[in-house]
């Protein structure tokens, strides 16, 4: 292989390797950003499940609250 044949395959791979380093930081930037709305996601689901299991409980003092004031009024 003559020395323009080598530095030719060096140069081609070289921009091979180039291209695929630009592939692999554009998927790891991707990655980042789907990333940070899975856990913005997350926190929003985790957020919501608190605020429903705090709904829950107060709806369930309400209901016994209820029974309450009906086993009461049965005994009168």
């Amino acid at each position: 292989m003559s020395e323009a044949a080598a530095k030719s395959a060096v140069e081609l791979e070289l921009k091979r390797l180039e291209r695929r380093l630009e592939d692999l930081i554009s998927t790891v930037g991707q990655i980042k950003e789907e990333n940070r709305a899975l856990r913005q996601r997350q926190e929003a689901l985790t957020s919501e499940r608190a605020s429903l299991l705090q709904k829950n409980e107060q709806v369930r003092a309400r209901v016994e609250a209820m029974i309450g004031r009906l086993k009461s009024m049965e005994q009168q």
